[in-house]
């Protein structure tokens, strides 16, 4: 099955010159997207994943099949004041200003083998921050898989040093 086949490319949204890339359509064919769900369950097994991590809020809609299929659990990354308990967190650098991403404290066992999740890989940025949380608590980020990478905003330089899965390149 060619995944890109259920990936819907807006030209000029959310501005002139971008084009978005829509997972929405695979989300919504229940084929498509088990098969996509199963690719990253299969790179998990092989990783021995534990835990999986995902920031919000796509990696929600990734990371929790994921985490289903695989009989163990989930764990959300969240903006500043999401999570109702004791969290850690992260500021990182967002294109025009910064963002603050946390988890709960209690979320990551130390050791654990933790599979971070999420729908597209671009800059970077919302990734590299989701790995300092997880090592913060001691969990060791076995890999990152994505639906879709944006090659030319090269985030994969940013999180260079980590095993990378993605489905779809554009």
């Amino acid at each position: 099955m060619n995944l890109k086949d259920y990936i819907a490319s807006i030209p000029d949204y959310p501005a002139e010159g971008v084009i978005f890339r829509d997972i929405s359509p695979l989300m919504g064919d229940g084929a498509a997207y088990r098969e996509a769900t199963n690719r990253i369950v299969t790179y998990a097994r092989e990783k021995e994943v534990e835990m999986v991590v995902g920031p919000e809020a796509r990696g929600f809609i990734i990371g929790c099949p994921v985490a289903y299929e695989l009989g163990i659990g989930f764990a959300p990354a969240r903006k500043k004041g999401k999570l109702p308990r004791e969290t850690i967190e992260v500021e990182y650098a967002l294109e025009y200003g910064s963002a603050v991403l946390t988890i709960h404290k209690d979320a990551i066992k130390p050791g654990q083998k933790v599979l971070i999740c999420d729908d597209l890989l671009a800059t970077g940025g919302t990734i590299a921050a989701t790995i300092k949380l997880v090592e913060q608590l001691g969990g060791v980020v076995v890999g990152c898989a994505f639906l879709v990478e944006l090659d030319d905003l090269k985030g994969r330089e940013k999180i260079k040093d980590y095993d990378i899965l993605t489905l779809m390149n554009f």
